[in-house]
C-alpha cells in the first residue's frame, strides 16, 4: 500500500526553501547573480598592470609573435609554470623593443582573459535564471500535489494515489536536479575569480621582465 505524507507542510515548505536558497547568496543589486563573490562585469587593466601605457605600445594584434604568445599563456591549458620560460624566450628575442612588445603581450592576455571571464559570467547568469525557473516549477508541483490530496471529493478518491504518485515522482526528480545544479554552481562561481587571479599572476611575470 502506498503511504503518503502530508504535503502542505512538507513538500510546499521544501520547495519554498529551494526557491529561497539561491536568493540568499545574491547581491541585492542583481537578483540574477547567484554567487557569493561580488559581481564585477569587466576588469580594468589598471587593477593588475603598473607597466608602460598599453595604448602607446600599439595594437597587440598587429604583432604576430606577441599575439601568439598572449593567446598561448592566457589559455588555462597552459600551466603557469610554463609561462616563465615562454616569456624569457620572447624577451630575449625582442631586443630594444622588449618593453613595448611585452606590453603588447599583456594587452593581448588581458583582452583574451577578460573576454573569457565575461562569457563565463554570462553563463552563470543564465544558469541562475534557469535555477529560479526550476525552483518555481518545484513550488508549483508541490502545490499541485497538495491540492490533489487535500481537495478531491469522495467520488474521486480512487484516483488520488496514482495522480499524486506521478506528481511526487516528478517533484522528487526536479528537486534532485535542482540540488545537483546548485552544488555545481559553487564551483562555477569560482571561475571568474580564478581567471582574475591568473591574469594578475601573468601580469606580475611580464612586469618582472620589463
Amino acid at each position: 500500500m502506498i503511504r503518503f505524507v502530508p504535503v502542505r507542510s512538507a513538500l510546499v515548505l521544501a520547495s519554498l526553501a529551494l526557491l529561497a536558497a539561491p536568493a540568499g547568496a545574491q547581491p541585492k543589486s542583481d537578483p540574477d547573480w547567484p554567487c557569493v563573490q561580488r559581481k564585477v562585469t569587466t576588469l580594468s587593466p589598471g587593477t593588475v598592470w603598473t607597466g608602460p601605457d598599453i595604448a602607446e605600445a600599439g595594437p597587440w594584434g598587429d604583432d604576430f609573435e606577441a599575439a601568439a604568445l598572449a593567446q598561448k599563456i592566457a589559455s588555462r591549458r597552459t600551466e603557469l609554470s610554463q609561462v616563465d620560460p615562454l616569456l624569457d624566450d620572447f624577451a630575449a628575442k625582442a631586443g630594444d623593443e622588449k618593453a613595448k612588445r611585452l606590453t603588447r603581450v599583456f594587452a593581448g592576455v588581458f583582452e583574451v582573459v577578460n573576454g573569457e571571464r565575461a562569457r563565463v559570467m554570462g553563463g552563470i547568469t543564465r544558469y541562475a535564471q534557469g535555477q529560479r525557473r526550476m525552483a518555481e516549477r518545484i513550488r508549483d508541483e508541490a502545490d499541485k500535489i497538495s491540492a490533489t490530496k487535500d481537495g478531491p471529493s469522495a467520488s474521486d478518491a480512487r484516483e488520488i494515489p496514482k495522480e499524486a504518485s506521478e506528481l511526487e515522482n516528478q517533484f522528487a526528480w526536479d528537486r534532485r536536479i535542482f540540488t545537483e545544479r546548485s552544488q555545481s554552481l559553487a564551483y562555477v562561481c569560482e571561475v571568474p575569480t580564478l581567471l582574475e587571479q591568473r591574469l594578475g599572476e601573468i601580469a606580475r611575470k611580464i612586469q618582472a621582465r620589463l
